[in-house]
């Protein structure tokens, strides 16, 4: 029913703690499907010894030249078997119960439901974002809105055929895209499902990931960066955060023509 989708790019030392995470769900009703992107740290040899074992779900490995995390996305999708995909960062983990409280999910979604979405704690318990102090345990939204409303990093899991439609975009001599980009693509094709309280997943910020070193990815990234402040430029309906998203796609226009950090 879920294939989990790991891009992962020199993380070693935090695959083993996703795998754990992995292999105490309560429900195996899923695969795993772990894209290696041009790792140098013994990555492979860990995923070749992982073949050997009986892990009690499938893994799909694939190992590709270093492209970025959103062509290792998309490489995952087209690898991807079941219905609906959670991705999942190599240096993340799972709680026990979040295969089992996804596929609850799924059999209660109707047909205009192509997303689920959940929210993300630190290792050490605290929420990500706000705590919402109201009563529905669930509403509909928009990835666009979502991130004012719980300002925190969420969990997603979209249907397998609605995420194939909408395929992360590759510039030449870049790595990156912003996932919102696409997640706001996937929310216009129909509804997603924000789940206000409940916790599936434990993460933390790295020092070279990605949010802590944001203003060298967005030099580094300059057209990836491009088409998501201008889509929301367009998006956004008041004049504070379309300004915000101009001044953003300026700023990439302008690190275009600047060239890029070495």
């Amino acid at each position: 029913m879920i294939t989990i989708l790991t891009a992962t790019y020199n993380r070693y030392n935090t695959l083993p703690r996703l795998l754990k995470s992995l292999l105490e769900q309560s429900s195996k009703e899923f695969e795993w499907v772990l894209i290696d992107d041009g790792s140098s740290d013994g990555t492979q040899d860990f995923v070749e010894k992982l073949k050997e074992e009986n892990l009690g779900f499938n893994l799909t490995s694939i190992r590709q030249n270093n492209a970025g995390k959103h062509a290792a996305i998309n490489s995952g999708i087209a690898a991807a078997k079941k219905n609906w995909i959670f991705i999942v960062d190599s240096d993340d983990a799972l709680v026990p119960d979040a295969v089992e409280t996804i596929i609850a999910s799924i059999t209660k979604a109707t047909d205009s439901t192509v997303g689920l979405c959940y929210r993300k704690a630190y290792f050490s318990g605290e929420l990500l974002g706000n705590d919402l102090k109201t009563a529905e345990q669930s509403l509909v939204s928009t990835p666009t809105e979502a991130g004012k409303l719980f300002a925190g990093d969420l969990a997603y899991i979209f249907r397998t055929d609605v995420m194939s439609k909408f395929p992360f975009p590759i510039f030449k001599g870049e790595k990156f895209v912003p996932e919102l980009y696409i997640w706001n693509k996937i929310g216009d094709a129909g509804d997603i499902v924000f789940f206000t309280r409940k916790i599936i997943y434990l993460c933390d910020y790295l020092e070279d990931g990605y949010s802590r070193n944001f203003s060298r990815h967005l030099r580094a990234n300059p057209k990836g960066f491009f088409i998501y402040y201008w889509s929301q430029f367009l998006r956004e309906k008041t004049v504070f955060y379309k300004f915000k998203n101009l001044i953003r796609s300026v700023q990439c226009v302008l690190y275009m023509f600047l060239g890029r950090p070495r």
